[in-house]
């Protein structure tokens, strides 16, 4: 069978169609709207355009799939509309306008889903799940393949950059400091984790993923490779941040690995560096599936729709 899923996450929306044929998931396209969806919260509210901007892209995919034949459908929203006061009322009225119905993913909902997604078929089986997305970070420590301790943080790489960079796409070394320190006031309040160290980073999401792909240009990796040694990620921060100008190949290596998510890269990183150091982990492994997976694996195979 077709499936679709729709993902309003608090940087990007998403849909992809899977095919799903007994065990076997394939996905067989995505399309995605850099929307940006935490910058329209404005004192705890989600706004009118952030509103009528998920709406917009909703009602385009929707036209896509009908277009299609494609009835089987499930989406959903994280942070931005989680976190915001009027999460629920504007979930409701982006349902009603779009006709589809919008659930509202819990924290603990999404770093479960991350993690069956994102370790499906993963060689580890113990280790540290991190999705860090546009307004919070999922955490999951799993041993032996299961799910040990998980929290969900109020911090992103989004909600981090419109607070703390503003209007400018690079942040500058105080502001980076700025973010470290909250970075580190949030994870250090984590007293679920305190027995966690040296483990082996998983990471997901677009943060971990433009970062990869800057990650191999820089150091001359192959572009399939997908580890990343963190001590390498200071040396990022350090060579991206506005203080310094940059050099043409810069520019141009920024415009060719992280188009997209240039404002958002670095905030990211800030949060991975403190994650990183407070769990003393030495490298990263990217994982390209995460909740949507997750959702497909634990749920629709098992036929427990939201």
């Amino acid at each position: 069978m077709l499936y679709a899923m729709i993902d309003v996450g608090s940087n990007t929306i998403r849909m992809a169609i899977y095919e799903i044929d007994g065990d076997r998931v394939e996905m067989l396209m995505k399309r995605k709207n850099s929307v940006g969806l935490a910058s329209y919260v404005k004192n705890g509210y989600m706004t009118r355009a952030g509103i009528d901007k998920v709406v917009d892209v909703i009602s385009e995919y929707r036209f896509f799939l009908d277009e299609l034949g494609i009835n089987r459908v499930t989406a959903f929203t994280t942070a931005a509309l989680r976190n915001s006061i009027n999460g629920y009322d504007a979930v409701e009225e982006i349902s009603y306008r779009t006709g589809t119905n919008i659930h509202l993913m819990s924290g603990d909902d999404e770093a479960t889903f991350d993690f069956i997604g994102a370790t499906h078929d993963l060689p580890d089986d113990s280790g540290l799940l991190i999705d860090i997305g546009g307004g919070s970070t999922e955490i999951v420590y799993f041993k032996k393949q299961e799910i040990q301790v998980k929290v969900s943080l109020p911090i992103g790489s989004l909600s981090f950059h419109t607070r703390y960079t503003g209007i400018h796409i690079l942040p500058s070394a105080s502001e980076i400091e700025e973010m470290h320190a909250e970075a580190e006031a949030t994870v250090s309040a984590i007293g679920e984790f305190r027995y966690v160290s040296h483990a082996q980073i998983c990471g997901i999401g677009g943060t971990f993923k433009g970062a990869m792909a800057l990650y191999n240009a820089m150091y001359g990796m192959p572009r399939r490779n997908m580890r990343m040694d963190v001590k390498r990620i200071h040396d990022i921060l350090q060579h991206f941040q506005r203080d310094h100008e940059l050099i043409v190949p810069d520019k141009v290596l920024l415009m060719r690995t992280v188009p997209e998510r240039m404002h958002t890269f670095m905030p990211g990183l800030v949060i991975a560096d403190v994650l990183a150091k407070r769990f003393g982990s030495y490298q990263i492994i990217y994982s390209d599936s995460g909740v949507r997976e997750g959702y497909i694996y634990s749920k629709i195979m098992n036929n427990e729709d939201f």
